[in-house]
């Protein structure tokens, strides 16, 4: 059964090295999650300082240790510049072998390509090292960039999960869809 125990290893593709967050990344991190635009797509509220941002980072990282989330940051190989995150918010291998993940990039960045890469390279790693057999994703119904990649990437509209999740930025509970993607499915995708 795998297990980080606080190592987030270095993945990479074409254009993209997924590595961990460190501390010198929380000014680069709070342009976007700092940035209304950005969060009000995530399950979180608008960071205030460069401070939160790294309390953030720490956040994340001291979760990996307890096996709770795997979150790398999106790095643009050419340049070295940070321009997002994404990860594993929870997963469950024993008896279910599924994860759930999260994603943000900065404004700056958004279609290019370089999240559904991030992503793809992420799902290999959840599939082939992590032994998951189903990969989640939660998305506000009225993101609609987003249901559309996780559309073009293979998973599937599971419903609508009304009233699922508190939100204080929302005042009360918002809807949440459900995505799934299956590992037999990504590999008859990889294979075709």
């Amino acid at each position: 059964m795998y297990r980080c125990g606080g190592v987030i290893p270095e993945l990479h593709s074409s254009r993209l090295r997924l590595r961990r967050l460190e501390d010198s990344d929380a000014a680069q991190l709070f342009k976007y999650w700092g940035d209304d635009e950005v969060v009000r797509y995530l399950n979180m509220s608008r960071l205030e300082t460069v401070q939160d941002t790294l309390d953030m980072i720490n956040l994340l990282n001291g979760l990996s240790e307890s096996e709770d989330t795997l979150r790398w940051g999106i790095e643009l190989k050419e340049t070295g510049v940070l321009v997002g995150s994404c990860g594993f918010n929870v997963w469950q291998l024993a008896g279910a072998n599924r994860g759930e993940i999260g994603y943000d990039l900065g404004v700056d960045y958004w279609g290019r390509g370089y999240m559904p890469e991030a992503l793809l390279t992420l799902m290999e790693f959840g599939f082939s090292v992590m032994g998951l057999n189903r990969i989640e994703a939660l998305v506000l119904p009225e993101n609609s960039a987003s249901r559309r990649m996780l559309n073009k990437l293979g998973f599937q509209e599971e419903g609508l999960l009304r009233e699922y999740q508190q939100n204080e930025q929302a005042e009360g509970y918002i809807d949440l869809y459900l995505y799934a993607l299956l590992k037999r499915e990504f590999v008859q995708r990889s294979v075709t």
